[in-house]
C-alpha cells in the first residue's frame, strides 16, 4: 500500500491548482506535481468542505471530535488515578511509597504517562525503580533533593545555607555541606549569585560529521543534506526547510512555516520520510543549527532510525552541496520580484521544486538527466536487484 502523501504537500499542490492561469487544467497540474487526477480532485473536494464551499464533515470537526474522545477517555483515567491514590494514602498503616500504586494502576490499563502527571512524578525514577529497587541510602538522598528543589523553586534567590532551613524545616533532616553539594551537583544557585555570561557560543554538535564533505552516495537514500532559508515578503518573512537525497539531487522532502523553530525541520523530515519508501540508515546531514540540534529533531531521527550527521561551526563547505540549491532557488524565484504576501511565495516555491527542479531542469553532473528522470533510470527493478 502506497504511503500518503505529506499534509503540506497536499495543501500546496491544491493552492497550485486553485490559482493556476487560464488555460491551465487539473491534468496538467496533477502531472507537474506527479499526482493523478482523480487524487488532486479529491484533495480540492475536501478543501472546499473544509472552507465551508460546499456542504460536509470538515476535518478540523472530526478533528475536534477525536479530540473530544481522547480527553474523555483521559479525564477518566484522571478521576481514576486520584481516586485510588486517596484511597491508597488514607490507609495509616501501610508505608506511603507511591510506586507501588503507579505500578497496580499500569496493570489495570492506565499509562504510567497519566499517573505520573497526576501525582506529579517523574518518570524515570520509576522506571529505575521498577528494575531495581532503591536503596534506603538513595531514597533519603532522593527526598533531601526534592525537598531542597521545592525550596529552591518557591524562593529562587534564596542560597543553600536558606534552602537546607527550608528543606530541614519540611522534615528533610541535612547538613549545609550535605545542602552544598546537591545544589552544586544540580547547579541550583541563587539568581543573586555569579553573574552569567551573556555571550552567544554556537551549540555543541549532537552528531558527529559522517560526511567530511564526500557529497556522493551510490543509491537512493543513503546520504540526505538538510538546511533552511528564508525570505522577506510584504507579510515577514517566509522559512523553508528542504531535505535533498545527494544521490538523485531531488528534494525529497521540504516544510515552509512562518516561523523558523524545531518544529520546521522536523515536518520536512517528516515529509521526506512519508514520500520514500526506505529510509533505515539513511545519513542525515546538516549545519549546527538550532533546529537540527533540537530535542525533538533528535528524537524524529530515531523514530525513523535515521542517522544523524552535523558539520563544524562556521564552515560554510560542510554543507555547500545543499547551499548550492538554494543559491539556484534565490536567482530563480527569490529574486525574480517582490512577494507582497507569503502565500504568492509558497506557490511559486512549490511550482519551481516541483515542476522546474524535478521535472524540467537538467543538470550536467547527471548526464544531463531531471532528477525524476535519474532516480527512474538509476532505479530499476534490474539494478535494484543487483
Amino acid at each position: 500500500m502506497p504511503k500518503p502523501y505529506p499534509e503540506e504537500f497536499r495543501e500546496d499542490v491544491v493552492r497550485v491548482a486553485r490559482n493556476r492561469g487560464p488555460g491551465v487544467t487539473l491534468e496538467q497540474v496533477a502531472a507537474d506535481f506527479g499526482v493523478h487526477v482523480m487524487t488532486l480532485s479529491k484533495w480540492m473536494r475536501r478543501t472546499d468542505i473544509d472552507d465551508g464551499m460546499k456542504p460536509g464533515t470538515t476535518r478540523q470537526e472530526n478533528a475536534e471530535l477525536r479530540e473530544a474522545r481522547r480527553r474523555i477517555k483521559l479525564l477518566e483515567q484522571e478521576n481514576e488515578v486520584l481516586r485510588r491514590a486517596a484511597a491508597y494514602l488514607s490507609q495509616a498503616n501501610l508505608p506511603k511509597r507511591i510506586y507501588p500504586l503507579v505500578k497496580e494502576l499500569t496493570a489495570d490499563g492506565i499509562p504510567v504517562t497519566v499517573t505520573c502527571r497526576v501525582l506529579k512524578l517523574a518518570r524515570q525514577p520509576y522506571y529505575r525503580w521498577l528494575s531495581h529497587p532503591v536503596a534506603d541510602a538513595v531514597l533519603e538522598e532522593v527526598l533531601r533533593a526534592n525537598a531542597l528543589f521545592d525550596a529552591h523553586r518557591d524562593d529562587p534567590e534564596f542560597g543553600y545555607r536558606f534552602l537546607a532551613d527550608e528543606a530541614r524545616g519540611s522534615g528533610a533532616a541535612m547538613a549545609d555541606r550535605t545542602a552544598w553539594r546537591i545544589c552544586r551537583d544540580n547547579s541550583w544557585w541563587s539568581v543573586f549569585g555569579k553573574r552569567r555570561s551573556t555571550a552567544k557560543k554556537a551549540g555543541p554538535p549532537v552528531h558527529d560529521d559522517l560526511v567530511r564533505r564526500d557529497f556522493t552516495a551510490d543509491g537512493p537514500n543513503r546520504l540526505w543534506l538538510a538546511d533552511i532559508t528564508e525570505h522577506v515578503t510584504g507579510e515577514g518573512k517566509l522559512y523553508l526547510c528542504a531535505i535533498k537525497d545527494v544521490f538523485s539531487k531531488r528534494i525529497v522532502g521540504y516544510s515552509i512555516d512562518t516561523r523558523m523553530k524545531s518544529r520546521l525541520a522536523v515536518a520536512a523530515l517528516d515529509s521526506a520520510v512519508a514520500r520514500r519508501d526506505d529510509v533505515a540508515g539513511c545519513v542525515l546531514h546538516t549545519d549546527r543549527g538550532s533546529q537540527f540540534r533540537s530535542r525533538k529533531f533528535v528524537q524524529a531521527l530515531d523514530r525513523h532510525r535515521i542517522a544523524g550527521s552535523i558539520g563544524r561551526v562556521g564552515a560554510a563547505g560542510d554543507n555547500a552541496a545543499m547551499e548550492s540549491f538554494f543559491s539556484l532557488l534565490q536567482k530563480n524565484v527569490l529574486d525574480r520580484r517582490s512577494w507582497a504576501t507569503r502565500q504568492e511565495l509558497r506557490i511559486a516555491i512549490v511550482t519551481w521544486i516541483e515542476r522546474t527542479y524535478h521535472r524540467r531542469r537538467r543538470q550536467a553532473s547527471l548526464g544531463r538527466l531531471t532528477p525524476d528522470e535519474f532516480e527512474t533510470v538509476m532505479t530499476t527493478p534490474a539494478l535494484r536487484a543487483a
